[in-house]
């Protein structure tokens, strides 16, 4: 059951939480409708821009530099310098909500989920939520050359937010979330890992810091702060695969997996 904001897309009450000074969870509490409805789970918002950050988890970074082809100590350089990996992941059009199909390139072989928790940021990147993100790669692309990254990050479908948006004052211990992911094919579990993001190489706020350098990212942005889960080729998605990302504190993000053109 859920109270409905009449009058109000998230990304308008973000922006008038910001214009009005206001914590967001108050704004919301006061415009919700009081009677609750049965609902149905739909993308939280609809982000101006995505961000995402790489080699967060030292998981990542040794995966990266293991590939054939990868450039020696690159990822593990990104890991241990100051200066964190952050690419553009694209607007609200690559982006899917739950249950709603994440998309496998044609030209790719090995394109894998990347279980994320995501930051909501507001005016001048404070941020507002979490919520869980799947920064879906494909891996085949990067794999070939590292400068093919935005082909193989940005495209369809490629990133998957949800189910809810979880206040700061509601979620407390961000550093403390024990996320999980799973692929089903069939009656099959092809697929099972997990992470604590305690694990994190480094702070929300210093991944935040570094994206507004000279580049001001609008309020009712969304920042992926990397994965500490790694799904090998053996498992690359194949069409009607299911992804499963759940965080206890925040829910489960579930998509079916699709071709995309």
């Amino acid at each position: 059951m859920v109270r409905p904001i009449p009058g109000y897309t998230l990304l308008e009450l973000i922006q008038k939480a910001e214009t009005e000074s206001v914590s967001l969870s108050e704004l919301a509490g006061q415009s919700a409708s009081r009677h609750a409805e049965r609902g149905t789970a739909v993308i939280p918002l609809l982000p101006l821009e995505v961000w995402a950050c790489g080699c967060t988890y030292e998981v990542s970074a040794s995966f990266r530099d293991g590939e054939q082809g990868a450039q020696e100590g690159i990822y593990a350089h990104v890991y241990r310098e100051s200066r964190p990996e952050i690419f553009f992941k694209g607007t609200a059009r690559v982006c899917v909500g739950p249950c709603k199909p994440i998309g496998i390139r044609a030209d790719s072989k090995f394109t894998a989920p990347e279980p994320e928790l995501a930051l909501v940021l507001g005016r001048k990147g404070r941020i507002l939520g979490y919520t869980l993100a799947n920064d879906v790669s494909a891996w085949d692309i990067e794999r070939e050359n590292p400068l093919y990254l935005p082909q193989s990050k940005m495209y369809t479908s490629s990133c998957a937010l949800g189910p809810v948006i979880v206040t700061v004052d509601e979620l407390v211990e961000p550093y403390q979330l024990e996320m999980t992911c799973t692929i089903t094919r069939g009656d099959s579990t092809i697929f099972s890992g997990s992470v604590s993001t305690s694990r994190l190489h480094r702070r929300f706020e210093t991944l935040v810091e570094y994206l507004l350098r000279a580049n001001p990212v609008p309020a009712g942005s969304v920042l992926l702060t990397g994965t500490g889960i790694i799904v090998p080729e053996s498992a690359a998605l194949q069409p009607d695969d299911v992804v499963s990302i759940r965080v206890p504190e925040i829910g489960e993000l579930r998509n079916p997996a699709a071709f995309v053109e």
